[in-house]
């Protein structure tokens, strides 16, 4: 066995797995629909926040969580092919579907804030747009759910092929952190800090802010009306 190196900070870790449950739970009550309604925008502004968490990550976070590594790996998609690929983190189609996922996870987050039913549910943003664009919104978010789906099954393929054709488990390295070092040239991640975490958690809690609507002023209650006895 070689030696285990570390790959996978802790809070690009804890992210992934918080966001997991949080679409999970997004699919499951914008399915159920009605009252459940309330917990579909709640997990919805939670995703909005580990997104930008994730975004903030991209440039404070250990070496193969940030932008630059991923563009890199992105561009050695020929080498990839040819069996060349030697390096830690994601590799060129891992890159792909990371940026893919996140797309599809932002286009729904964002896209949930001016959504209406047109019965109850409203989204916190509603008020910007007009309701023919809301309605337009709202059913392309609902199209949305189905490619979030067809992302997750690709991406569960995508581990089980891995294990099986190439014994490789990339479930572990996301639990644990760490990988088995395979080459002399793969390095550990460096970086990642705990107050660049703090920092990013930060932009994290102002896009939930900025998303809840919750800066919007409230328009004034209107007077009670006494009775004329």
């Amino acid at each position: 066995m070689g030696k285990q190196i570390r790959v996978w900070d802790a809070p690009l870790r804890i992210f992934h797995w918080l966001l997991v449950v949080s679409v999970v739970v997004a699919l499951y009550t914008g399915w159920l629909g009605g009252s459940w309604m309330a917990w579909h925008e709640r997990s919805g502004l939670v995703i909005i926040g580990l997104l930008s968490f994730r975004i903030a990550w991209m440039l404070l976070g250990s070496t193969y969580a940030r932008l630059s590594t991923l563009l890199c790996s992105l561009l050695a998609l020929p080498r990839y092919f040819r069996g060349e690929w030697r390096q830690l983190g994601h590799n060129p189609l891992g890159v792909l579907s990371v940026f893919g996922m996140l797309g599809i996870l932002t286009w729904q987050a964002v896209s949930g804030l001016f959504t209406s039913d047109d019965i109850a549910f409203t989204g916190p943003l509603y008020s910007f747009v007009s309701r023919s664009l809301s309605s337009d919104l709202t059913r392309l978010h609902k199209l949305g759910m189905w490619f979030i789906i067809g992302f997750i099954v690709v991406h569960i393929l995508a581990i089980a092929a891995h294990f099986v054709l190439k014994k490789h488990n990339l479930v572990k390295p996301m639990l644990t952190g760490k990988t088995e070092q395979e080459y002399p040239e793969q390095k550990p991640a460096k970086g990642g800090h705990w107050l660049a975490f703090i920092f990013a958690v930060a932009i994290a809690l102002g896009g939930v802010y900025l998303a809840s609507g919750e800066w919007i002023s409230k328009p004034p209650q209107a007077p009670a009306v006494t009775p004329a006895w």
